[in-house]
């Protein structure tokens, strides 16, 4: 009987995991328009938003989970008028130009940015207490992305940016500046339920 027993609270524990990290990645998303699509490429039109950033320095796995905490803080009350910020997705991580080599997964400096709630804009946003943060108004721009599910080890990162500079060089593409990453999900999501991303700003 304790063996049954014990067998159920795994599946119910094992049904929960699957359960809570699409649902709690059911938050507000960054608005953009897909102007072409090809498999799991995409041209994508994004509407101007503003964004919370964040410098830190280190291994790019320890650097975003800096950078998370210390914009979690600002968006959950730290700041200078008290306010929480809904939460949003995805968490992004872009590799320093000045740090990046042939490998952007070895940079050792990065950017990692939650956008803020279209609800939101810079006059009522409250100034940060935390100086790292600073608040910056981006323009509608286009990106071209690659999404997948699974691992985010840096090796798969890589393997993906190599994918999606080949697409780039294959359609003919201008684009500039670094990958930029983006997380959609909570750490604890399954793999296979994960949606990630790696984009590149386009002139398209």
């Amino acid at each position: 009987m304790l063996i049954w027993l014990a067998g159920i609270v795994v599946l119910v524990l094992a049904g929960a995991a699957i359960a809570a990290g699409p649902i709690m990645s059911r938050v507000e998303h960054p608005r953009y328009e897909v102007v072409s699509r090809d498999g799991e490429f995409e041209v994508r039109a994004y509407a101007p938003m503003i964004i919370a950033e964040a410098d830190v320095h280190g291994a790019r796995k320890p650097a975003i989970e800096e950078g998370f905490r210390i914009i979690a803080g600002y968006i959950f009350g730290a700041n200078q008028g008290r306010m929480k910020i809904a939460m949003t997705a995805p968490v992004q991580q872009q590799a320093s130009a000045a740090s990046t080599t042939h490998d952007m997964t070895s940079s050792d400096r990065w950017t990692v940015s939650f956008v803020m709630p279209a609800s939101w804009s810079l006059d009522i946003l409250p100034p940060p207490a935390d100086a790292r943060i600073k608040l910056t108004a981006l323009p509608a721009q286009r990106l071209v992305a690659i999404t997948f599910a699974g691992s985010t080890s840096d090796g798969i990162i890589a393997e993906k940016t190599r994918e999606l500079r080949d697409y780039v060089q294959r359609k003919g593409l201008t684009v500039t500046g670094t990958p930029l990453l983006a997380f959609y999900n909570p750490p604890w999501t399954l793999p296979m339920l994960r949606r990630n991303e790696v984009m590149l700003a386009c002139s398209c």
